[in-house]
């Protein structure tokens, strides 16, 4: 019988190694969960040495770079990935982000978000869902993300604050991508109330 377990043991062990490589070296404990392996296989691996615990639930090989990104997303599944990280994300600004930034619902309690460095920005219940998408972290993990031009709208909100030469820089681009679309960008800044700021952008760039 103490055979079998270990041979079980070492099957579960297996499984989860396969599944960490084939999501960038990352594992959660609802991955190993849903793939009806026990959790407790989790702590054993890390106590020898074949995972790294870098955050309650979520676990790396040893050999695999952190992503912080993924980790907040864990973290805060009700962040949505805004602002300058959002540019960053979709390669619309050279600048890497000093500090990440995420919009929650009305309602939620950023205490913890702010205690990790993260950007809490809030949306009323109409406004949180609109244009979130998925995008790949620079390691390849999926993030909840708003899309381009919902960020642009939020850019050039004016509590926002964004630096101008940012917000100049990804109008630029945007103006001239050929995945850009006008019609979702001006009904995005209608309902968010940038119109005219947009339309100024755009009838100076189109």
């Amino acid at each position: 019988m103490k055979v079998q377990k270990e041979l079980v043991k070492a099957d579960d062990d297996e499984k989860i190694l396969h599944m960490a490589e084939t999501h960038q070296g990352m594992i959660t404990s609802t991955q190993v969960t849903e793939a009806g392996i026990p959790r407790r296989c989790l702590s054993s691996m890390v106590h020898n040495g074949l995972l790294v615990r870098v955050e309650r639930g979520v676990y790396t090989l040893p050999e695999t770079w952190e992503d912080e990104l993924f980790i907040l997303q864990w973290r805060f599944s009700r962040g949505i990935f805004s602002h300058e990280t959002a540019l960053y994300l979709h390669a619309m600004t050279d600048r890497t982000p000093s500090r990440y930034t995420m919009t929650f619902p009305f309602g939620y309690n950023p205490g913890n978000v702010l205690k990790r460095g993260v950007v809490a920005k809030v949306a009323n219940e109409e406004t949180y869902p609109l244009g979130i998408m998925t995008l790949a972290s620079p390691s390849g993990n999926s993030l909840k993300v708003y899309n381009i031009e919902r960020t642009l709208c939020d850019m050039v909100r004016t509590r926002h604050k964004a630096d101008i030469q940012v917000v100049n820089q990804a109008m630029r681009m945007y103006a001239g991508s050929r995945e850009k679309d006008i019609g979702r960008l001006m009904d995005y800044a209608q309902r968010l109330r940038v119109k005219p700021k947009i339309l100024t952008y755009m009838e100076i760039l189109l």
